[in-house]
Protein backbone atom coordinates (compact mmCIF):
# COMPACT_ATOMS: atom_id res chain seq x y z
CA UNK A 1 0.00 0.00 0.00
CA UNK A 2 1.19 3.35 -0.93
CA UNK A 3 1.20 6.49 1.35
CA UNK A 4 1.36 10.22 0.25
CA UNK A 5 3.35 12.20 2.26
CA UNK A 6 3.05 15.44 3.21
CA UNK A 7 5.73 18.15 4.54
CA UNK A 8 3.48 20.01 6.96
CA UNK A 9 5.28 22.92 8.18
CA UNK A 10 4.68 24.55 11.75
CA UNK A 11 3.92 28.02 12.32
CA UNK A 12 4.70 29.97 15.29
CA UNK A 13 0.70 30.58 16.14
CA UNK A 14 0.06 27.44 16.67
CA UNK A 15 0.94 26.88 19.33
CA UNK A 16 -1.32 27.78 22.72
CA UNK A 17 -0.70 29.21 26.10
CA UNK A 18 -0.15 25.52 27.08
CA UNK A 19 3.08 25.56 24.35
CA UNK A 20 2.14 23.06 22.57
CA UNK A 21 -0.20 22.79 18.59
CA UNK A 22 -3.51 23.26 19.58
CA UNK A 23 -6.22 20.62 19.05
CA UNK A 24 -8.27 22.17 16.34
CA UNK A 25 -4.92 23.26 14.32
CA UNK A 26 -4.13 19.20 13.89
CA UNK A 27 -7.74 19.55 11.32
CA UNK A 28 -5.57 22.39 9.48
CA UNK A 29 -2.89 19.65 9.07
CA UNK A 30 -5.07 17.13 7.82
CA UNK A 31 -6.74 19.62 5.49
CA UNK A 32 -3.50 20.47 4.34
CA UNK A 33 -2.52 17.17 3.68
CA UNK A 34 -5.66 16.11 2.24
CA UNK A 35 -5.64 19.07 -0.43
CA UNK A 36 -2.07 18.01 -1.55
CA UNK A 37 -3.14 14.38 -1.43
CA UNK A 38 -6.70 15.14 -3.60
CA UNK A 39 -5.89 18.09 -5.47
CA UNK A 40 -2.83 18.22 -6.54
CA UNK A 41 -1.57 14.55 -6.69
CA UNK A 42 -5.00 13.75 -7.95
CA UNK A 43 -4.83 16.42 -10.92
CA UNK A 44 -1.28 14.96 -11.68
CA UNK A 45 -2.48 11.86 -11.80
CA UNK A 46 -5.49 12.91 -14.61
CA UNK A 47 -7.93 13.06 -11.68
CA UNK A 48 -9.03 15.95 -11.13
CA UNK A 49 -12.43 16.10 -10.59
CA UNK A 50 -12.08 16.71 -7.24
CA UNK A 51 -10.80 19.83 -7.42
CA UNK A 52 -14.07 20.78 -8.39
CA UNK A 53 -15.43 20.14 -4.93
CA UNK A 54 -16.09 18.13 -2.25
CA UNK A 55 -17.16 18.36 1.53
CA UNK A 56 -16.48 16.89 4.52
CA UNK A 57 -18.94 14.90 6.64
CA UNK A 58 -17.02 13.22 9.21
CA UNK A 59 -13.79 13.78 11.36
CA UNK A 60 -12.47 11.98 13.90
CA UNK A 61 -8.94 12.50 15.19
CA UNK A 62 -7.06 10.43 18.44
CA UNK A 63 -4.57 12.62 19.86
CA UNK A 64 -1.46 10.42 20.81
CA UNK A 65 1.13 12.97 22.09
CA UNK A 66 2.21 17.12 22.39
CA UNK A 67 3.69 18.48 19.32
CA UNK A 68 5.30 21.42 19.90
CA UNK A 69 6.93 23.77 17.55
CA UNK A 70 10.05 23.50 15.94
CA UNK A 71 11.50 24.61 12.63
CA UNK A 72 11.41 21.03 11.47
CA UNK A 73 7.83 20.10 9.26
CA UNK A 74 6.06 16.87 10.54
CA UNK A 75 5.42 14.57 8.55
CA UNK A 76 1.44 14.08 7.58
CA UNK A 77 0.81 10.13 5.96
CA UNK A 78 -2.53 9.77 4.48
CA UNK A 79 -3.82 7.04 2.31
CA UNK A 80 -7.78 5.83 1.90
CA UNK A 81 -9.39 3.59 4.15
CA UNK A 82 -12.70 2.77 2.14
CA UNK A 83 -14.11 3.89 -1.38
CA UNK A 84 -18.02 3.98 -1.82
CA UNK A 85 -19.90 5.16 -4.27
CA UNK A 86 -20.07 8.32 -3.30
CA UNK A 87 -17.83 8.83 -0.15
CA UNK A 88 -14.42 7.74 0.48
CA UNK A 89 -12.58 7.62 4.03
CA UNK A 90 -9.10 9.11 4.09
CA UNK A 91 -6.83 8.15 7.27
CA UNK A 92 -4.03 10.35 8.28
CA UNK A 93 -0.49 9.73 10.79
CA UNK A 94 0.86 12.81 11.83
CA UNK A 95 4.23 11.82 12.77
CA UNK A 96 8.40 11.91 12.89
CA UNK A 97 10.70 9.49 11.67
CA UNK A 98 14.46 9.52 13.59
CA UNK A 99 16.94 8.82 11.69
CA UNK A 100 17.02 5.25 13.15
CA UNK A 101 13.74 4.50 12.49
CA UNK A 102 11.80 4.87 15.31
CA UNK A 103 8.69 6.73 14.84
CA UNK A 104 6.60 9.41 17.20
CA UNK A 105 3.50 9.69 16.28
CA UNK A 106 1.48 12.65 17.05
CA UNK A 107 -2.30 11.79 15.87
CA UNK A 108 -3.85 9.10 14.38
CA UNK A 109 -7.18 10.08 12.22
CA UNK A 110 -9.90 10.01 9.47
CA UNK A 111 -11.78 12.14 7.64
CA UNK A 112 -15.22 10.96 5.57
CA UNK A 113 -15.40 12.90 2.42
CA UNK A 114 -17.89 13.30 -0.30
CA UNK A 115 -17.36 14.33 -4.04
CA UNK A 116 -20.01 17.23 -4.25
CA UNK A 117 -21.23 18.79 -7.22
CA UNK A 118 -21.41 22.41 -6.90
CA UNK A 119 -23.13 23.17 -9.77
CA UNK A 120 -26.02 21.48 -8.80
CA UNK A 121 -25.95 21.64 -5.02
CA UNK A 122 -25.58 17.67 -4.43
CA UNK A 123 -23.06 14.75 -3.93
CA UNK A 124 -21.82 13.37 -6.65
CA UNK A 125 -20.83 9.82 -7.94
CA UNK A 126 -16.92 8.95 -7.65
CA UNK A 127 -15.87 8.83 -10.99
CA UNK A 128 -13.97 5.83 -12.00
CA UNK A 129 -10.77 7.87 -12.74
CA UNK A 130 -10.69 9.10 -9.35
CA UNK A 131 -11.63 5.64 -7.86
CA UNK A 132 -8.53 4.01 -10.14
CA UNK A 133 -6.36 6.84 -8.14
CA UNK A 134 -7.74 6.18 -4.87
CA UNK A 135 -7.25 2.93 -5.12
CA UNK A 136 -3.72 3.19 -5.34
CA UNK A 137 -3.34 4.03 -1.68
CA UNK A 138 -5.65 1.74 -0.18
CA UNK A 139 -5.57 -0.17 3.14
CA UNK A 140 -8.50 -1.55 4.60
CA UNK A 141 -7.56 -0.56 8.60
CA UNK A 142 -8.54 3.51 9.50
CA UNK A 143 -5.85 4.65 11.76
CA UNK A 144 -8.31 5.87 13.99
CA UNK A 145 -9.92 2.30 14.67
CA UNK A 146 -6.39 0.51 14.45
CA UNK A 147 -4.73 2.56 17.77
CA UNK A 148 -7.76 1.02 19.30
Amino acid sequence: MARHIYACPLRWSDMDAFGHVNNVVFLRYLEEARIDFMFTQAAEAGAGEFAGGSVVARHEIEYKKPLVHRPTPVTVETWVTKIGGASLTVSYEIKDTADDGTETVYVKASTIVVPYDLAEGRPRRISPVEREFLSRFMDGVPAAVAAA
